[in-house]
């Protein structure tokens, strides 16, 4: 039985090992795939496994001995689930490995906002401290959280976490959530999303990216947030209007904005949020600490191991269960 993988690179840049994987079952382990090569790599195997490789439905009829497919990643948009489905193949995701690197990001990129930390710095290492007249010198506001209001769209595993370092800083969380949770940790308030934009001074978006959920953060949505508020976004970039963004920031609409995702991953050149003055932007990195790639890496290949012993697990298309 034979097994691809995709686009093992940015899971495993050299730093991991996949021969619990190679123990299993005949590798073949490619670093990327360009869509055009997919049918080619994987003709004659059983199993594939994919990050972010689009997998289609011409990629799956044309794969005769396709038995299953593993995504290296919580979201699966990238494979045609239907397509996986009709010819009974189970897809498997990796759930919640990245929860707590992501909590982390996101409370990364709100430091970055409220104290600029980085910018700071790289104008010390300049030397702008030492031409400074005075002992100290701050080329933006700086802003405390405490006793802020911090604004949740989505409040899975992940957003649970933010939820609770909000929290720890002292801030009032405001949760929005399409599912009602039984229960709210104290300092937790469920409210509607029109209230959630109206007070809060920042606002995180923990959703996943569904039809209802893309460009959830709109012009109209933008408009209710206070001129004074921060946007963050860890989660998919086509939850943002991107061009609707540009607008706010620059216009003053509103204060700033930092996102490690974007619609179209890697983006161009010329993206138009790239020289937005108040808007910073990571390259999808949230999820790669270490620890939360190890976790990764270990859960898909415990994945893989259940299929094959006959009892799939963490299906995302009802096959096999």
């Amino acid at each position: 039985m034979r097994l691809v993988v995709l686009d093992a690179h940015t899971l495993n840049p050299g730093d991991l090992s996949w021969t619990p994987l190679q123990e299993l079952v005949e590798c073949h382990i490619y670093e990327r795939t360009p869509t055009s090569e997919v049918v080619a790599r994987c003709a004659g195997a059983s199993l594939l496994l994919s990050n972010k490789t689009l997998v289609n439905r011409d990629h799956i009829a044309a794969l005769p001995g396709l038995r299953y497919i593993g995504v290296l990643a919580t979201g699966y948009n990238n494979i045609d689930i239907a397509a996986a489905r009709e010819r009974r193949i189970p897809v498997s995701n990796v759930p919640a490995y990245g929860t707590d690197s992501v909590a982390q990001m996101t409370f990364s990129l709100l430091l970055e906002l409220t104290n600029r930390v980085g910018h700071h710095a790289s104008t010390v290492a300049r030397g702008k401290w030492s031409l400074c007249p005075d002992f100290c010198y701050t080329d933006f506001p700086l802003i405390e959280l405490s006793g802020l209001h911090f604004g949740i769209i989505g409040f899975g595993r992940i957003g649970q976490a933010v939820a609770r370092l909000a929290s720890a800083f002292g801030m009032h969380v405001l949760v929005n959530t399409p599912r009602t949770p039984t229960s709210l940790p104290p300092g937790v308030s469920l409210v509607s999303l029109d209230e959630m934009l109206e007070r809060s001074d920042v606002v995180s978006l923990h959703c996943p990216l569904t039809d209802q959920t893309r460009t959830i953060i709109n012009a109209p949505r933008l408009a209710q947030m206070k001129p004074s508020a921060f946007l963050l976004n860890t989660s998919r970039g086509p939850l943002v209007d991107e061009h609707a963004l540009k607008h706010a920031l620059e216009s003053g609409r509103l204060a700033g904005a930092a996102l490690d995702v974007l619609s179209v991953e890697p983006p161009l050149a010329n993206h138009p949020l790239f020289e937005v003055r108040n808007c910073l932007i990571t390259p999808h990195i949230a999820w790669a600490t270490t620890a939360a790639r190890s976790r990764l890496l270990k859960t898909a290949i415990e994945n893989v191991a259940a299929f094959l012993s006959g009892k799939p697990r963490n299906v995302v298309n009802g096959v096999g269960l």
